[in-house]
Parts: C-alpha cells; sequence; structure tokens
C-alpha cells in the first residue's frame, strides 16, 4: 500500500538531527527511509510547501528542496477539494475541527487508497469519523 507521510514524519527525519531524536522518533525516520527505499512514501503540494517553509537560510532551503524533487507530486483535482470540505463538514458537525491542509491531505489519501503515516494526533481524531487508514510502524 502507498503512504502519504505527513509534515511531521518528514520533519524528523529531514528538519532535526538524529541524535536529537528519542527511540520512537528514530523508529519513525527509519519506517521512513524503508517506504522510502520500497517506492512507497507519497507526496502533495501543501506538504512539500510547509516542509520548505520557515527556513531562512538559502543554502539549507535548496539542499531540502534538492531532496524532496525525486518525490513525485500527486496534482491535487477538484474532487479532492471538495472530499475535503465534505470531511471537514463532517468532523465539524461531531466538534472536531481541522485545518484545510489537513482535510486535504485525508482526501487526498482516502481518493488514492493510500495510509496516511504522521504524528498528529488530529488524524486519531478524523478517523474516529472519516474512513482514513494511518499508517503504523
Amino acid at each position: 500500500m502507498m503512504v502519504l507521510a505527513d509534515t511531521p514524519i518528514w520533519s524528523l527525519a529531514l528538519r532535526r538531527r538524529p541524535e536529537h531524536l528519542h527511540a520512537q522518533e528514530q523508529q519513525l525516520t527509519q519506517a521512513l527511509a524503508e517506504l522510502s527505499r520500497e517506492g512507497r512514501v507519497q507526496m502533495l503540494g501543501p506538504i512539500r510547501q510547509e516542509l520548505l517553509s520557515g527556513i531562512r537560510e538559502e543554502a539549507k532551503f535548496r539542499k531540502l528542496r534538492g531532496y524532496l524533487r525525486p518525490f513525485t507530486e500527486h496534482p491535487l483535482e477538484m474532487a479532492d477539494y471538495e472530499e475535503a470540505a465534505q470531511m471537514n463538514n463532517r468532523c465539524r458537525t461531531r466538534g472536531i475541527a481541522g485545518s484545510a491542509v489537513d482535510f486535504l491531505i485525508c482526501a487526498a489519501a482516502h481518493r488514492r487508497g493510500w495510509s496516511i503515516f504522521t504524528t498528529d494526533q488530529d488524524f486519531q481524531k478524523y478517523s474516529s469519523v472519516l474512513p482514513l487508514r494511518l499508517h503504523s510502524t
């Protein structure tokens, strides 16, 4: 199964030093590396943008951009945005709020049959209402 790696997972692997990761975080970065070697990691534009945002040094920006370039970006379609809005509405009626980007991730993954690999606990809440598959290591 293909796996959509969310921003927090990428950040652990690419924006933090390995020696600053605790055991569980190291396990997550190793899982991302394995999924990458297997060709199962998927990328979306909003995730790429989040990862590249806030990097002040141009050299670091270029290095991270270069590392991410081999990961093909799957274009979002009108149906992704429409489903994201429906998912947002379903969650809100149950008292669960989320960001537009989170619901785009949910919709894109659901429509393509991907699981979502994240440490963001909001996705646990979303999955109590939405038909999501969360990747576990």
